[in-house]
């Protein structure tokens, strides 16, 4: 039987019950018997509440402006929701029984988890009650435990894909392995998360594909994990390889959460100096991996596929594949205007020789590969995404599109990655 802790919290009766529970409180709350209370109490408190989420979402988008796009919609309403609850809870307070009070409060708090549960939905970063509880779990190994130096390395002649060579050994791990590792460089980054798949745990040991990986922003490394179920996904893929699977490095492009260096560089940093060369670098020193440039791909989602299509442009020397999973028409803090301004000074001659759109109108890449995948529903970027493939297309690349029914969220950049996953393990020499 379906365990409770995965049931889904994205669609099906719990988001469901959660909207229709927040209705009922925010009812309850909203009424009482009293004139005075209908007449001016609750219009102040629906309108001072209306105009601080207001407030709010006008810093967020036009003064703070963390990430290029507006705040969304529903979790603008939720907010309101959530803060017209507390503050009627609070101002119920002040008179009545006090299990009376106690009950209002419990009611806000549930506006509030449903608020919470509503705006995970959107985003579909956790997918069920138990992958929200996993941030609580460290199972990460440390590195050195987990990718020691090999004893024997697996080769593949010439013309064979490693599966071809490739023998189960009967100590097969269940399992792969996480680890955390700093990765020096130009760029001043938050620590990689890294997938080592059950073959990697071997004698000989397999020289494994490997993925670049980066979640949007704002967003960390370990997104991926959590959003994106990369070790259960991945685990997956691998049983049903004889425990075959790339090797996964998700980076930190950003610095920080809410910053957007643009992986470029620029004055806002070093970004694509250490995406491009020093985390390429790092994994070739201290991993067993497949070096040909076509078994390196670079992936990620949001701004992080923006930054996927850049490096495939940018450097495609190291990177031969690439999965966009709906990204930016271009590097943007906003506007072109103010994204040039804020890393080049106003100079967009030098924006223009690395954005990737334009450098695609220049230059052909004939032995590159890519996979732009985009969100039926997303109204954000799905027109932007058709223009990336288009243009892919007409350089000369062997690229692909594919349209899931999702919107901009994590239930896309999931199903889009895994389900990219058979062309990959082609395209990189993994299977036939």
């Amino acid at each position: 039987m379906l365990s409770p802790l995965d049931l889904s919290l994205i669609s099906g009766p719990i988001p469901k019950l959660a909207t229709a529970a927040a209705a009922l409180a925010l009812t309850y709350l909203a009424i009482r018997k009293n004139r005075t209370w209908w007449i001016r109490v609750l219009p102040i408190v629906v309108l001072a509440c209306a105009l601080v989420v207001t407030g709010l979402v006008l810093v967020v988008d036009h003064v703070w402006k963390p990430w290029p796009e507006p705040m969304p919609v529903v979790l603008a309403v939720w907010l309101g929701a959530a803060l017209v609850a507390l503050t009627l809870a609070a101002v119920r307070l002040r008179s009545g029984r006090w299990y009376g009070r106690a009950f209002g409060v419990l009611l806000a708090l549930g506006v509030t988890a449903s608020a919470v549960v509503a705006t995970n939905a959107h985003f579909g970063q956790y997918p069920t009650t138990r992958a929200m509880l996993d941030v609580f779990r460290n199972d990460r190994v440390d590195l050195n435990d987990a990718a020691p130096p090999p004893t024997g390395v697996v080769e593949v002649p010439a013309g064979q894909k490693l599966a071809d060579v490739w023998k189960r050994p009967a100590n097969l791990p269940d399992k792969g392995v996480v680890t955390e590792a700093e990765i020096p460089g130009a760029f001043k980054a938050r620590p990689a998360w890294i997938y080592l798949p059950p073959a990697y745990n071997t004698t000989p040991r397999p020289r494994l594909p490997v993925i670049v990986l980066m979640a949007g922003q704002p967003g960390s490394p370990r997104d991926w994990f959590d959003g994106g179920r990369i070790l259960d996904n991945l685990d997956a893929y691998a049983r049903e390889h004889d425990g075959l699977a790339p090797i996964v490095v998700v980076v930190d492009q950003l610095g920080t959460s809410t910053a957007n260096p643009l992986c470029l560089d620029s004055k806002l940093g070093q970004s694509e100096t250490y995406l491009a060369r020093d985390v390429p670098a790092w994994i070739k020193h201290r991993l067993t991996v497949d070096e040909r440039r076509e078994s390196w791909t670079v992936a990620g989602f949001s701004q992080g596929a923006t930054c996927s299509v850049q490096l495939a442009v940018r450097a495609p020397d190291v990177y031969g594949n690439f999965v966009a999973l709906a990204p930016q028409p271009e590097p943007s803090l906003g506007t072109r205007q103010e994204t040039v301004k804020a890393a080049f000074d106003g100079d967009e001659a030098a924006f223009v020789r690395v954005n990737p759109m334009d450098i695609l109108a220049r230059q052909r890449f004939p032995h590159t590969a890519g996979m732009v995948v985009a969100g039926r529903d997303d109204v954000t970027y799905r027109k932007a995404d058709a223009e990336v493939f288009e243009a892919c297309r007409k350089a000369g690349m062997d690229v692909q599109w594919k349209e899931l029914p999702n919107n901009h969220d994590w239930n896309m950049a999931r199903e889009g990655l895994f389900g990219s996953l058979p062309w990959l393990a082609q395209r990189t020499g993994l299977v036939r």
